[in-house]
């Protein structure tokens, strides 16, 4: 397991905090806002270079780097970035947190988990390999954190579950999340089920049925036309006896 410990150095500047004008002069000038806190001193508006954040982010501890921020040049502290934020349209990094990191107290932080090797029940029995957990909370000092944790899947059998206990332990790691929790196993291939040549063609030949409103519509309106049908000779002899009256 690789340490996040890395010897970077990113430069920081002071800012005010809250003036569009400083801000859009920030970044003119190459540069995002940023806020500095922690270890119990006041936070501290500062601003700084985006793409050596991007590096650091993009670097494989990720934002569980810890590196040293240089404020002007001169004091230096251990830091890690804690949150940051991209333009939503072309992505552009806009914003970033960084936390004063205490050496000597530790931290809880998420780590990814790497599946290696290729299982049993794939290559003899048929099955896939599906990881359903892809990363765990930890408690460790900040030199002890791992880029990720790396757990050997080779001996995965079909059935058989890999559990957050079953992951490489050692005593500078403490596991937060549930020991139970699974972390990958070996499932069966799901079959898609296709529907034959002969039933799809006559599903496509069949004529639909009529509804039965519209039927009953029908039904309605033929007796209706019955109905008047028998009304009309009823007036027609109607006025044969007012003929005869006359």
């Amino acid at each position: 397991m690789a340490t996040a410990l890395e010897q970077n150095i990113l430069e920081a500047q002071p800012r005010e905090s809250g003036t569009k004008n400083q801000a859009r002069r920030g970044r003119r000038e190459g540069k995002i806002p940023g806020v500095l806190y922690g270890a119990g001193k006041d936070a501290l508006p500062v601003s700084v270079d985006p793409r050596h954040v991007l590096r650091i982010l993009r670097s494989d501890s990720g934002h569980n780097t810890i590196f040293d921020l240089a404020l002007n040049g001169g004091e230096r502290s251990k830091v890690m970035i804690v949150d940051w934020q991209y333009e939503p349209i072309k992505g552009h990094l806009l914003h970033i947190d960084l936390k004063r990191i205490a050496m000597d107290k530790a931290l809880r932080v998420n780590v990814p988990v790497m599946l290696q090797g290729v299982p049993v029940g794939v290559k003899t029995e048929g099955g896939i390999l599906e990881q359903m957990l892809r990363e765990v909370e930890i408690e460790c000092l900040p030199g002890d954190i791992p880029s990720h944790i790396d757990v050997d899947v080779s001996e995965l059998t079909f059935g058989k579950v890999l559990r957050v206990l079953d992951l490489p332990h050692n005593e500078k790691l403490k596991f937060l999340t549930d020991a139970n929790q699974p972390v990958a196993h070996v499932t069966s291939v799901k079959e898609e089920v296709v529907a034959a040549p002969e039933a799809v063609a006559a599903e496509a030949g069949a004529v639909p049925a009529e509804p039965e409103v519209i039927k009953k519509g029908k039904a309605e309106a033929e007796g209706e036309g019955e109905a008047a049908g028998a009304e009309k000779p009823e007036k027609g002899e109607k006025k044969a006896e007012k003929k005869e009256k006359k």
